[in-house]
């Protein structure tokens, strides 16, 4: 199929070093094999990584000291490095930018309510889905994550939840757990399908071969890559599937979501009900309601049929305020309009919600991450 090569496309031009993140259990012990070290060494390793949450071999005790330095080098590189923080919400929205080992920029956003942490994470530095209404899309593709970037990027915002440094539910900072991760910060996460996957496995898998977050608690974004959300649904994850579809037809959606071109609407719906199938797993319906565009009534009624038709009961559409980025010559839509846009999808069947948007102040919400220094 001539489409496969953009979604499973995954090259290594940029990547960092091989890191522990990147490996299996089975290829952490043969890695440290091949550097001399009994196997057990990689054991010890990822406990350090993915439980104790640090790089830093002057910790690592149980190790001799003679082999601690080689060991993270060797295995453990320097992959980003914190370049700006910002916060807003009385600080328990925090942006975090980076710099990978070549200058590439990407983001990072942590969110604390009271009773979850949710952490929206990249997948690639920059975008080729060409969005218009999207900053990360308008400024193109860099170039794919390693599955160790990903990684540390949820190891970083685990270690800042543990360490108390947003505010809890009181408003004084109190350390916390990292409970939910999104794949909706900058990127196409089903274009670099390979890495995420394994990135996947790495948050998930039981500490000390992962970080032990429940998938159920991990959601997946795709604009609609209908044949990798067919491959995701084989892989025997519980993690969420969120389309972000943003109209039910396709004259607009050629427009709005370029890959729609390759994948129409009916094909990206039909993959979405192949993985709720196989999943049992609620799929998530994202969309960014902009003024004049996407808002019309009957667009709400064509919403709701094409969804009850293709999806039934196993949907649920989220409706995104559209966040404003600059140069964009779209806006969100007034909150009557909105309001009146949920009420008819629910009224048609599927239910709807707007949701809780933060970080607009400090271009941390959805469609606004353009890693700027």
């Amino acid at each position: 199929m001539t489409a496969l090569p953009l979604v499973f496309d995954a090259p290594r031009r940029g990547l960092p070093q091989r890191h522990l993140a990147d490996l299996t259990v089975a290829e952490r012990a043969e890695a440290v094999a091949a550097l001399g070290e009994k196997p057990f060494r990689a054991k010890q390793l990822s406990h350090h990584y993915f439980s104790r949450l640090t790089v830093d071999p002057a910790t690592m005790t149980d190790i001799p000291e003679a082999s601690r330095q080689r060991l993270v080098d060797e295995l453990m590189p320097s992959l980003l490095t914190q370049v700006k923080v910002v916060d807003c919400d009385g600080g328990t929205t925090r942006k975090t930018l980076w710099r990978a080992h070549d200058g590439t920029l990407v983001e990072s956003v942590l969110m604390r309510y009271p009773d979850r942490a949710t952490l929206c994470i990249s997948s690639q530095a920059g975008c080729g889905m060409a969005c218009p209404f999207c900053a990360t899309g308008q400024g193109g593709l860099t170039r794919n994550l390693s599955t160790a970037e990903i990684v540390d990027q949820v190891r970083a915002a685990a270690a800042v939840m543990r360490d108390g440094l947003l505010p809890g539910p009181d408003g004084t900072p109190a350390p916390g757990r990292l409970s939910n991760i999104v794949f909706m910060g900058m990127g196409e996460p089903l274009a670099n399908y390979k890495r995420v996957l394994a990135a996947v496995r790495r948050i998930t898998d039981p500490a000390p071969a992962g970080l032990g977050i429940s998938q159920r608690s991990v959601t997946v974004s795709t604009v609609g890559l209908a044949p990798a959300i067919r491959k995701l649904a084989d892989e025997g994850l519980q993690v969420r599937l969120a389309v972000s579809l943003h109209t039910p037809d396709d004259e607009l959606r050629d427009e709005l979501v370029p890959v729609n071109n390759r994948w129409s609407v009916d094909e990206v719906l039909r993959a979405a009900r192949y993985y709720a199938d196989r999943t049992g797993r609620r799929v998530s319906i994202e969309y960014a309601l902009i003024r004049d565009i996407n808002d019309q009534p009957w667009r709400a009624d064509l919403l709701a049929e094409r969804l009850r038709e293709h999806l039934g009961r196993l949907v649920h559409v989220n409706v995104i305020p559209l966040n404003p980025t600059p140069g964009s010559k779209w806006d969100a839509s007034p909150k009557p309009v909105e309001r009146e846009f949920v009420r008819r999808v629910n009224a048609g069947g599927v239910a709807c919600t707007v949701r809780d948007t933060r970080g607009q102040e400090i271009a941390a919400a959805c469609g606004q991450l353009a890693a700027e220094g």
